[in-house]
């Protein structure tokens, strides 16, 4: 059995991250509970490859998985269907991508976004609360999909310095959630980002060329990154040419 998860008290620090459950036990990963959702606390916890993800009724829980799915953006894979579907949206002028135009309305459709399997959200409104103080702060981003003026699909993620930390993705129309990650990657590669953290491995993810590296390169992946120098979270339709 592993050991008793740890409680953190607010600003109490995070334990070392070999202290996590292993793969066998009945919550991989799982780190610590408690300390609360600071902007400090999440700020931190990003910093050491730490993430928050928690239900209703529990307390928070941090995590830090191995192995840890990994976008590295010079894998993504462009499936010939989704660059069919991404040059059409490019021929029309009511179809646009927009960075932070409404990152609230992103966060909220991503916790009211259905999920396989799943019957209620992670993304409650303590969550919505702590990443929309992120953003504020200019640390935490969404990448949106605009057809005909209207918000269709979008993600949103987590940024220091040019590590970029996946959160969340919703789709109201086919494809509108892909398109969005084909933005992000095409903004990722021209801006010298490396990788972009999926935290949990899904086959959807994997399909798109994301893949599970083990914690310790993971980690200096995000040591690379953060000491790097913020990027202008605005896309440009030119940025399409690093991917298509």
């Amino acid at each position: 059995m592993p050991q008793p998860v740890p409680w953190l008290e607010e600003g109490e620090p995070f334990p070392a991250l070999e202290q996590a459950w292993g793969p066998q036990s009945p919550a991989p990963g799982l780190l610590a509970a408690g300390g609360g959702l600071s902007a400090t606390t999440l700020i931190d916890a990003y910093r050491r490859g730490i993430f928050p993800w928690f239900s209703a009724g529990q307390p928070v829980l941090w995590w830090s998985p191995d192995p840890r799915m990994v976008l590295q953006t010079a894998h993504f894979k462009l499936h010939p269907s989704l660059k069919k579907t991404i040059k059409r949206f490019l021929r029309s002028s009511d179809c646009q991508i927009h960075m932070n135009r409404d990152f609230a309305q992103v966060i909220r459709h991503c916790a009211s976004a259905p999920r396989q399997g799943q019957s209620g959200t992670w993304i409650l409104p303590e969550m919505i609360q702590a990443y929309e103080a992120l953003h504020k702060r200019g640390l935490a981003h969404s990448v949106e999909t605009w057809i005909d003026g209207q918000l269709v699909g979008g993600l949103y993620c987590v940024a220091l310095g040019r590590m970029v930390f996946g959160e969340s993705m919703f789709a109201q129309r086919t494809d509108a959630s892909k398109i969005a990650l084909s933005a992000l990657v095409a903004w990722c590669r021209t801006q010298g980002v490396e990788a972009i953290d999926c935290q949990q491995n899904t086959s959807h993810l994997a399909s798109l060329g994301a893949a599970e590296i083990g914690r310790t390169h993971f980690i200096s992946l995000v040591a690379r990154g953060i000491e790097k120098p913020s990027a202008r979270w605005q896309f440009d339709p030119l940025y399409w040419n690093a991917i298509l």
